[in-house]
């Protein structure tokens, strides 16, 4: 009989963990979630928002041809450039945003 030592142990604990892990992901895939992309921000007084009519245009505060924020229920996730398919508005992704964790 083989006996098992904490080095033993630990990787089997490490696989059983992954496995748990993987096991949650797959319980969460089906979840939908709101992807938007935002091209710029703009802050105005409310008196200019009411004087806004058909054909005013809101300057915002990125640049034409700059990257924009892809978010996923509210957070950041990644950035991209808006590219266009067929007829349709796209994003290519171009950067991951890291997530930072809080850790207790």
């Amino acid at each position: 009989m083989l006996e098992q030592g904490p080095e033993t142990r630990t990787m089997t604990d490490s696989a059983k963990q992954e496995a748990a892990r993987r096991a949650h992901f797959d319980l969460i895939q089906d979840v939908p979630l709101e992807i938007s992309v935002e091209v710029g921000r703009a802050k105005r007084l409310v008196r200019e928002i009411v004087e806004l009519s058909s054909g005013s245009i809101i300057e915002l505060d990125k640049q034409a041809g700059g990257p924009v924020d892809i978010i996923a229920n509210g957070q950041l996730i990644a950035r991209g450039e808006v590219v266009v398919i067929d007829e349709n508005f796209g994003v290519r992704i171009t950067e991951i945003v890291e997530r930072k964790r809080n850790r207790a």
